[in-house]
């Protein structure tokens, strides 16, 4: 049963922020506004609050009637540097930014939840909500962690929740162990020797040599990855050359690694060095190899994930609980806060998407996007669930 109903008083409320918040959309670390607005929304409901770690994160604090355990809820509250193509009302504001990812609904059911259970604290312990920067590249979980967040605000576990287009409203999807993908940006330089495009054969052509490297690249999850595994290669940018009639002395390609276990993505690692190093020298070139750590992958704690779903289902029903959905090959910075803390991080469902239903919402970071108002009811009545359960 929900607590907190459709089109009741505070749904009305938190259509209001959320359409504000999506107004106002900021970047990573700069969500100053976000950040203000957030805050006044708590000072007015008279709950304490903590700010300026990772520059604008907010952490909020609640107490129940009774002492207990302390847990931590989390929501993002970041855009991206995307174009808002949509013309409701509620569009964006700022040129060239928008809540492409539904940051903006994140925060709005946390904040519900954090209006609710200030006037409903009938729970034993403590509830520390966690309104986080900088989730989109930014790393804003890393830098809270950083921080001493769980020093400052002792948590037991930490728990999260993203919106899922494609999955339908009224519905959760809950993971037992891997949810997100650890994501690495890749970096092969490969020198060979420029010269004039009419006279190859006194040169070393690097792109001739990179193009032959991003093809057999192909090859390494399909050859070196178990087939119950995953990995995930993608070479997403090309940089070599100046002008039509000369052959550049070298070529840049840079990429993007996903996996789940790092076992996996070490041996991937070494695999695309290999092969990057070993085709530049059977040509008479040379190849260098990198990799940037971005996000480790986010995998839930089995005993919490269950915690979670048994809370789901309390509010829309054990059969509207999906626990056997593939895990995303995309990444998340709560796997910092996890890897911290114990915890879990689950899906709500966004709605469905345009080819399932011609009604649907967009996908994630499409410049249609717009988050579903209709699921900020199920979602905070999820955290306030999950608080009930946890703190009885």
């Amino acid at each position: 049963m929900s607590e907190i109903k459709h089109n009741s008083k505070l749904h009305e409320e938190m259509v209001t922020w959320r359409h504000h918040i999506h107004k106002h959309p900021e970047l990573s670390f700069k969500e100053e506004m976000t950040s203000d607005y957030i805050a006044s929304v708590l000072e007015s409901n008279n709950i304490e609050m903590h700010r300026g770690m990772a520059v604008t994160g907010i952490v909020a604090t609640i107490h129940g009637t009774k002492k207990g355990k302390a847990i931590g809820l989390r929501a993002d509250m970041d855009a991206l540097p995307i174009q808002e193509r949509n013309d409701f009302s509620h569009k964006s504001v700022h040129e060239g930014k928008m809540h492409a990812c539904g940051h903006d609904g994140h925060s709005t059911m946390l904040l519900g939840a954090a209006v609710y259970l200030k006037k409903n604290n009938n729970f034993a312990g403590t509830v520390h909500f966690i309104f986080q920067p900088a989730e989109e590249g930014g790393g804003g979980g890393r830098v809270m962690v950083e921080e001493g967040i769980f020093e400052k605000f002792p948590c037991e576990a930490v728990y999260g929740m993203h919106n899922w287009p494609g999955l339908a409203e009224g519905q959760f999807a809950v993971h037992d162990t891997a949810v997100m993908a650890a994501n690495e940006t890749l970096k092969i330089t490969i020198k060979g020797k420029g010269g004039h495009a009419a006279m190859p054969d006194q040169c070393v052509d690097p792109i001739m040599i990179g193009a032959q490297v991003i093809s057999a690249l192909q090859s390494v999850v399909a050859r070196s990855v178990a087939p119950l595994d995953s990995a995930v290669i993608s070479i997403t940018m090309v940089d070599a050359g100046f002008v039509s009639n000369v052959i550049p002395n070298e070529m840049n390609l840079t990429g993007s690694l996903r996996y789940f276990k790092s076992e996996v993505g070490e041996e991937v690692k070494e695999k695309i060095k290999n092969i990057a190093q070993g085709i530049s020298q059977s040509m008479g070139a040379s190849a260098t190899f990198s990799s940037i750590p971005n996000y480790p992958a986010t995998v839930n704690t089995p005993k919490h994930a269950q915690l979670c779903a048994q809370a789901a289902e309390k509010v829309v029903g054990k059969e509207n609980v999906l626990r056997n959905e593939k895990p995303s090959m995309g990444s998340e910075d709560f796997s910092f806060l996890l890897n911290a803390s114990e915890g879990a991080y689950i899906w709500i469902g966004n709605g469905l998407v345009p080819e399932d239903s011609p009604e649907g919402g967009c996908m994630l970071h499409n410049t249609q996007y717009d988050f579903n108002d209709e699921i900020l009811p199920t979602g905070s009545s999820y955290w306030v669930e999950l608080v009930r359960s946890l703190l009885k």
